[in-house]
């Protein structure tokens, strides 16, 4: 959909509720069961309103048969009785349905984002994935729950009050021959009208939902920078469109309900003036004009329901269509049957005439050609946006090469399995990630078989077990929600023990000591050398003091390797890294 403008039309509906129709299926044996029951309350329903006219008939000038109005009252409140019963059961039934289609589908929209590549989250904001997988589902699940019952008791009553008021006056049918045409003609203009509204009130909330999470998650920069009143100025912008989105599909959504009950109002008008014409000429008694009258509310009510429960259906819809939309994002592509293991990895990498750009017509990385021996120390220096991160996305295979190949002991990356690839790395970000649970659970979170020992040695390794075990619980100490309750250069450690732990050949630090001293870093990177001794690590630092010692230093500039060497050799050249060096301590 575009961003202003006129606004497109949602997908094919019918395809929607084909794939809706697809997590219906697999209870179609309880869907069977509700229509019964359907079916069973609204027939009893139905019969109230002839009780009620035989109830009346039986009371004359001058004479009232006790016995029968009794008695047809009595059949009315039983029917009644036994309907509500009925309707109940079926709330309960549709009600336990729509708990786990919502659970199904949440768990497929939930497993179909775990298999998407790493380039869907760097193009696509977090508060707006977020929000398919709760608002739009929660919306679906809504829908399912009340508005299937009454779609399909009202078809029941609009049917069944039809048959019944045609079996009691034909000529008063004749009324409705012109209205239901009328009525029918204004909703489908009118859901016309709003379908595409509901489908932008979706787009605009999903996008007010991920600018309030990247605003919330960028509180301390947006304090730091004085951006509060911009910030609010921009949220009011978008929480205003959001509001006007939903403004505009509840407004013309809201139309259709007075609409089409207008147009009932008037044929229940019409109806009066003919069945009294029809009774002054002894054409039908009071009692028949009585129960006409009570079909053609039902008749018409239903009508309404179904024009006032168009706009939830929309939204519904809108919100299906923005979930389906997710479900068909392309997941990364499969391992190929004869994709190789990894089981002996001595950590040999090779980068073979290397090129890749995010997008086609931008490259980054340039004709890079490279080889780095077993258990080598690598450190990748460069100015910001030289390409030294997304080296690292490429031996990852978070994306794939353009252009080149790039091996593991000799095997191409892309002929080895994913999953082996990925486990051979451990890896460290700059951005810190921890979840909320204790400390000893985050730091064994990729090696379920880490013993409290194995713990302890790498929590000592980085520096980070005396903290530890000044807190209240020690290792059992709950950290909040992304670890909020302690500083941002102690959660560093905490990931950097973290991966320590992980029984991987090759280490990946990707600017990982930025928020610890250097002298920290230092000892840090001293201990990491004890641990993956004869592993490969690769570091990408800006402070260049911290790999001084290095095996070998690679200064990448416009996605080229410009210059490598030991730190000693660099800065005997006096070319760029002696430049860089020279810029960040002189």
């Amino acid at each position: 959909m575009r961003q202003s403008g006129k606004l497109d039309k949602p997908k094919n509906k019918k395809a929607v509720l084909r794939r809706l129709s697809d997590y219906l299926l697999p209870y179609k044996g309880k869907l069977l069961l509700a229509f019964i029951l359907m079916l069973g309350s609204n027939s009893l329903m139905l019969v109230g309103p002839m009780l009620a006219g035989y109830a009346i008939d039986a009371i004359k000038p001058g004479a009232v048969d006790f016995s029968s109005v009794y008695f047809y009252a009595g059949l009315m409140v039983a029917f009644y009785l036994g309907s509500a019963l009925l309707i109940y059961c079926l709330e309960i039934l549709m009600i336990n349905i729509s708990r786990k289609v919502t659970y199904n589908m949440r768990k497929d929209t939930f497993n179909h984002l775990m298999d998407l590549p790493v380039g869907y989250f760097d193009s696509h904001a977090t508060g707006d994935v977020i929000s398919r997988i709760s608002y739009d589902i929660d919306t679906i699940n809504a829908s399912l729950a009340s508005d299937l019952v009454q779609m399909g008791s009202s078809f029941i009553i609009v049917t069944g009050s039809l048959a019944m008021m045609m079996t009691i006056s034909l000529k008063l049918m004749g009324i409705f021959v012109v209205t239901v045409p009328i009525s029918l003609l204004v909703s489908r203009y009118l859901v016309k009208k709003t379908r595409p509204l509901f489908s932008q009130r979706s787009k605009k909330l999903g996008q007010l939902n991920a600018y309030g999470e990247e605003m919330v998650t960028g509180i301390h920069a947006l304090r730091v920078y004085g951006q509060e009143d911009n910030t609010i100025r921009n949220y009011d912008q978008k929480n205003q469109e959001a509001v006007d989105a939903y403004y505009q599909a509840e407004y013309h959504g809201s139309m259709v309900y007075p609409s089409v009950n207008l147009i009932n109002n008037l044929s229940l008008s019409m109806i009066a003036i003919l069945g009294a014409v029809l009774f002054l000429n002894g054409s039908m008694s009071i009692g028949m004009i009585s129960s006409f009258i009570l079909y053609s509310r039902k008749f018409s009510g239903p009508i309404n329901e179904i024009a006032n429960l168009t706009s939830d259906i929309q939204s519904s819809l809108a919100a299906a269509e923005r979930v389906f939309g997710l479900l068909d994002k392309a997941v990364e592509k499969q391992d190929s049957q004869d994709a190789v293991s990894l089981s002996a990895i001595n950590g040999q990498v090779k980068f073979e005439n290397l090129q890749f750009g995010y997008e086609p017509e931008q490259i980054i990385i340039r004709n890079l050609n490279l080889k780095i021996h077993p258990g080598s120390l690598v450190a990748i220096v460069g100015p910001t946006g030289a390409g030294k991160t997304t080296i690292i996305n490429l031996l990852m295979r978070f994306y794939d090469t353009n252009e080149g190949f790039i091996y593991i002991d000799g095997e191409e990356v892309r002929a080895i399995r994913r999953d082996d690839l990925r486990a051979s790395f451990a890896m460290v970000l700059q951005d810190t990630w921890l979840f909320q649970g204790t400390i000893f659970e985050n730091l064994a979170y990729g090696n379920e078989h880490a013993t409290r020992e194995q713990v302890i040695k790498a929590a000592k390794a980085a520096r980070i077990h005396a903290f530890i075990q000044r807190l209240p619980a020690g290792y059992d100490t709950v950290l909040s929600e992304e670890g909020t309750n302690i500083s941002k250069g102690q959660k560093q450690l905490l990931t950097i023990a973290r991966a320590m732990l992980l029984e991987a050949k090759m280490l990946i630090l990707d600017e990982a000591t930025s928020n610890v001293d250097t002298r920290t870093e230092k000892k840090i990177q001293e201990a990491m050398r004890e641990l993956m001794k004869d592993k490969t690590c690769f570091v990408i630092a800006h402070r260049l003091s911290t790999i001084e010692n290095a095996d070998l230093i690679l200064v990448v500039d416009d996605g080229k390797i410009v210059e490598e060497g030991s730190h000693q050799e660099l800065m005997a050249r006096e070319g760029q890294y002696w430049r860089l060096y020279q810029a960040q301590y002189q």
